[in-house]
C-alpha cells in the first residue's frame, strides 16, 4: 500500500492579509509546528521556520504555504476492538479517534482589485486553480481594514462580499473577453454546453462531472448565442458555487467588537457554511498541551491542569501553572471556550469534509484481519503488521477501480477484483461509500 498517504484533495485558506489565515494553518498543524516560546495569547506568535509566517501587516504570506492538517474521525479499529493494533502509516490514532492528513494551502493575501492585478492578485488567483474548496478567513473583530492594515470599526461584511466578487470577476473576465469566439466555435462545431464549458473551465480544474453539476445549478435554457452579459454572470456564479465551495471562518471572536458583527453576518449568510473561531486561542492551548502545562481535549471546551490529576504517572504528570499562564487560560475560557464550545479549528476541518462529501476509506491487504503486511513496533511492545495502516479521503462519485488507482497505479494495472468486510465482492464500477470503505484489492501480482 505504499503511496497511499491521503488523497488528492487540496483545501485553500484565503482572505485578506492579516485576517488570521496563517494562524489557522498553525493551529491545524500542531504536530509539525515547533513553537520557540510561550509567547501565548497575544496578537503575535513566536514560531519556527516549520510554521506559516504570522504577522499583523499586509502580505505576511508572500508565497503559498503548503502543509498538512489532521482531521479527526472515528477509526474502524474501535468498531472491531483492535485499537491496540492500529498503526497508521500517516497521521495517528488515539483510542479509536483517527487523525487523517488533509493537504492545505495558505495563499498570499487578497486585496480589492486582485482580479485587475492589484496587490498580489494575479499570484493569489492562480494559486486557487488546484484547490477543491476554499476556507475564507474573516477578521470578524473589524480591527483590520480591506488592505489588512490596523484600524477600528471596519465592517467585516465587506470582506465576505468582495472576496467572492474578486474570484467571480477573475473567472468572468477570462471568459467574457473571448466570449464572441467561444459562441462562434460552439455554433460551428454544434457542441453541447458541457463540451464548450469543459474546454473553457478545464484550466480551473473542472472535470465533466463538475461541468454538468454547475450547468444543472445554473438552469439556463437559452441557446448560447442568446446569452447576454447577465446570463454569463449567472453561469459564473453557478460554476463558482460548484467548483469552489467555500466555508467562511469568523476569526478573532474573542475581541470586543466581534459579537455584534457575528450576529449580523450569521443573519445575512448561510449559517451552515459559517464557523466561529479563534485560531490564536487554539495555538495557545496546543502549545500549553505540548509543554505539559495542560491536557487539552481538542475540539472541546475542556482541558485538565495539574490540580485535576489524581495519581498521574510520570509520563502523564503536568506542570503547575503560574499566575500569568493561569490568567491567560481563564481569558481563553471566558471569551472562547465557554461562549462558543470550542476554538472552532476542529469544527472547521470537519465542516470541510462534510461540504466536499469526502469518504474516509481504508485499503487493507487482508480483509479478514485488516492488516497490510508491514511489520512495525507496537506502543505496548512487540511487533505486529498493524491494522488499518492507511486511510484516504475519497471524493464522491469515485468507483472501486478508480480508487484502486489512487491507492497505487500498479494495483489498478494488475487489478483482478476487490472485496469488503465479510468477503463481499465489489464490482469495479461500484461507487465507494461508507459501507464499503474498508476494502481489499486482489491483483495478479499478489504475493499472499
Amino acid at each position: 500500500m505504499e503511496g497511499s498517504s491521503s488523497c488528492d484533495v487540496l483545501v485553500a485558506f484565503v482572505g485578506k492579509p492579516s485576517a488570521g489565515k496563517s494562524s489557522f494553518l498553525n493551529a491545524g498543524l500542531f504536530s509539525v509546528c515547533k513553537f520557540t516560546a510561550l509567547n501565548a495569547y497575544s496578537s503575535s506568535l513566536a514560531v519556527s521556520d516549520a510554521s506559516a509566517k504570522v504577522g499583523n501587516f499586509p502580505f505576511t504570506t508572500i508565497k503559498p504555504n503548503h502543509a498538512v492538517a489532521y482531521v479527526p474521525l472515528d477509526c474502524p479499529c474501535k468498531r472491531f476492538g483492535k485499537e491496540s493494533l492500529c498503526l497508521p502509516r500517516y497521521g495517528r490514532c488515539i483510542n479509536g479517534t483517527r487523525f487523517v492528513p488533509l493537504r492545505i494551502l495558505d495563499v498570499a493575501g487578497l486585496v480589492p482589485g486582485a482580479s485587475e492585478g492589484k496587490g498580489l492578485g494575479n499570484q493569489f488567483l492562480d494559486d486557487l486553480r488546484t484547490a477543491d474548496a476554499l476556507i475564507h478567513v474573516v477578521d470578524v473583530s473589524g480591527t483590520t481594514d480591506q488592505d489588512g492594515k490596523e484600524t477600528v470599526g471596519y465592517d467585516p461584511i465587506n470582506d465576505v462580499d468582495w472576496l467572492r466578487s474578486e474570484i467571480h470577476d477573475w473567472i468572468f473576465n477570462n471568459l467574457w473577453k473571448k466570449w464572441g469566439s467561444i459562441v462562434r466555435r460552439h455554433t460551428a462545431t454544434k457542441a453541447s454546453f458541457a463540451e464548450t464549458f469543459q474546454s473553457q473551465f478545464s484550466g480551473y480544474g473542472a472535470n465533466l462531472q463538475i461541468i454538468n453539476k454547475f450547468l444543472d445549478k445554473a438552469s439556463i435554457k437559452e441557446p448560447l448565442e442568446q446569452w447576454d452579459v447577465n446570463l454569463v454572470h449567472t453561469a459564473v456564479d453557478a460554476f463558482l458555487d460548484t467548483r469552489f465551495p467555500t466555508i467562511v471562518v469568523l476569526n478573532k471572536v474573542d475581541l470586543p467588537a466581534s459579537d455584534k458583527n457575528i450576529d449580523r453576518i450569521c443573519r445575512k449568510y448561510d449559517a451552515s457554511k459559517i464557523v466561529l473561531g479563534s485560531a490564536l486561542a487554539e495555538v495557545f492551548l496546543r502549545k500549553l498541551h505540548k509543554q505539559k502545562y495542560i491536557h487539552y481535549y481538542e475540539g472541546t471546551d475542556r482541558f485538565d491542569t495539574a490540580e485535576d490529576q489524581v495519581n498521574p504517572t510520570v509520563e502523564e504528570k503536568l506542570k503547575p501553572l503560574d499566575d500569568k499562564i493561569r490568567g491567560r487560560l481563564e481569558k481563553v475560557q471566558d471569551l472562547v471556550l465557554f461562549r462558543y464550545g470550542s476554538t472552532g479549528v476542529v469544527d472547521l476541518l470537519k465542516r470541510v469534509i462534510e461540504v466536499l462529501g469526502l469518504i474516509p476509506c481504508f485499503p487493507v491487504r487482508n480483509i479478514n484481519n485488516f492488516t497490510s503486511g508491514v511489520f512495525s513496533d507496537l506502543p505496548s511492545g512487540g511487533r505486529h503488521n498493524g491494522v488499518f495502516r492507511d486511510c484516504m479521503f475519497v471524493k464522491p462519485g469515485t468507483n472501486v477501480r478508480e480508487f484502486a488507482k489512487l491507492v497505487h497505479p500498479e494495483i489498478e494495472r494488475f487489478y483482478l477484483y476487490a472485496e469488503t468486510v465479510g468477503g463481499i465482492r465489489l464490482a469495479e464500477d461500484d461507487l465507494m461509500t461508507p459501507q464499503n470503505s474498508i476494502i481489499s484489492f486482489k491483483t495478479s501480482q499478489n504475493r499472499d
